[in-house]
């Protein structure tokens, strides 16, 4: 399925503009919910380099980054010195015409730019800053550089991931940036309907620590209650069984999820070995959780009998939660995520056929979309300048040539 790619745009926040000055990825993944959302998201870049993100990603056909298209869709970038007064005026044009403003520099930065909160609610009261940064907007650590490297080990979901016999993982993705900028996106939805009843604006300090933090589950409740300190454990979760990767004939990887009563009992029928839910061992989820390992090596026997198709057929036909270990190439042939729409092609000036994840989640009545894909450095200068905040175009050629755009 393409997108439309139209800039029209249908979502929910049709009717909001979103200022995103941040860099990377913590600050502008907030910027892509609120643009698949229909926001319109003015991107002010650094003249002539831009944001660093354009650079990234696996390399390159047509010396183009492929992270780009999708952390910048629907987004319209504009170049600003900010760093020059003249630059921080033009800030301050785009504030008052706007909602939300996102940024994701080290904490002071914006303050040292003559652009901290309390200057730019003088000029839009009901202006919302969402401020993303990795330790949060003051504590002994907010000066800190904090990348989401550092908030993934600090809020702790680097000792928890990966092999017990091995160093912490990461997780493959840069999951703490992204995890912040939710938050801060939650953060500042809830913060407009606050505007909407008061008429008045906030601050929203989302640390890459604390939003990894959040994601952690009882793990303070059980150290505090319980003296009890969760360790890496690989693919199982310790006392929950069986929930586990299974091997198969033609060895690829099947992930079965049977730990509840009611489904153990259906998959020992479907593995021909019903006594095995009247076994005292593996009769309560408790006893199957005291003998995970031997419990995980009976299924494996059965499971690696069977083709990775015809053990999912069968798990199916007894109503088990399973599911491949998926790459890039089996979610483009999965018919599921056809029918649902959950990856589409998008047009691309260089890019013939680019496709990309589609807006989630999905709205019954006023639905996001990929509008259009990451534009060009300064693509949109004229429209905003000239367009939004009326600035003569030889005003605009003498900024350009000091360097300010």
């Amino acid at each position: 399925m393409s997108a439309k790619n139209t800039e029209e745009a249908t979502g929910p926040l049709k009717d909001i503009r979103v200022l995103e000055m941040g860099q990377l990825l913590a600050g502008p993944f907030c910027g892509q919910m609120m643009g698949d959302f229909g926001a319109e998201v003015i991107k002010i870049e650094q003249p002539e380099i831009g944001d660093p993100m354009r650079g990234w990603g696996r390399e390159k056909p047509h010396g183009l980054s492929l992270w780009w298209p999708v952390i910048a869709r629907n987004k319209k970038s504009v170049t600003l010195n900010l760093r020059e007064k003249e630059g921080a005026d033009i800030v301050k044009q785009l504030v008052a015409k706007s909602d939300i403003l996102i940024e994701n520099f080290r904490p002071g930065t914006m303050e040292k730019w003559g652009l901290g909160y309390d200057v730019l609610k003088e000029i839009n009261p009901g202006l919302i800053m969402v401020r993303v940064s990795g330790f949060g907007q003051d504590g002994p650590y907010s000066k800190r550089p904090g990348y989401g490297a550092i908030g993934e080990a600090m809020g702790g979901m680097r000792y928890v991931v990966g092999d017990p016999s091995s160093p912490p993982s990461r997780m493959g993705i840069s999951i703490g940036d992204q995890l912040a900028a939710t938050f801060a996106c939650m953060g500042a939805l809830a913060a407009l309907h606050h505007k909407d009843q008061t008429g008045e604006g906030q601050i929203i300090d989302s640390a890459i620590y604390e939003a990894v933090l959040a994601m952690m589950e009882s793990l303070i409740t059980e150290y505090v209650e319980a003296d009890y300190i969760r360790e890496r454990s690989g693919a199982i979760l310790p006392n929950v069984a069986p929930s586990n990767i299974y091997p198969t004939k033609d060895g690829q990887m099947v992930l079965i999820a049977a730990n509840q009563d009611t489904v153990f009992k259906r998959l020992a029928a479907a593995m021909g070995q019903s006594e095995l839910f009247d076994d005292e061992r593996y009769h309560t989820h408790g006893a199957r959780g005291e003998n995970q390992t031997e419990l995980d090596e009976l299924v494996g026997l059965w499971t690696s009998s069977l083709t990775a198709e015809d053990l999912m057929v069968e798990l199916d036909k007894f109503g088990i939660p399973q599911g491949k270990i998926y790459r890039a190439p089996d979610m483009l042939e999965d018919p599921h995520f056809k029918a649902r729409e959950a990856i589409i092609k998008v047009v691309h000036p260089q890019f013939k056929n680019l496709k990309m994840q589609n807006v989630a989640p999905k709205f019954s009545k006023t639905p996001g979309q990929v509008r259009w894909t990451g534009p060009t450095l300064g693509q949109h200068n004229t429209e905003i300048y000239e367009g939004l905040l009326g600035i003569a175009k030889n005003t605009l050629e003498d900024m350009k040539a000091k360097g300010l755009l």
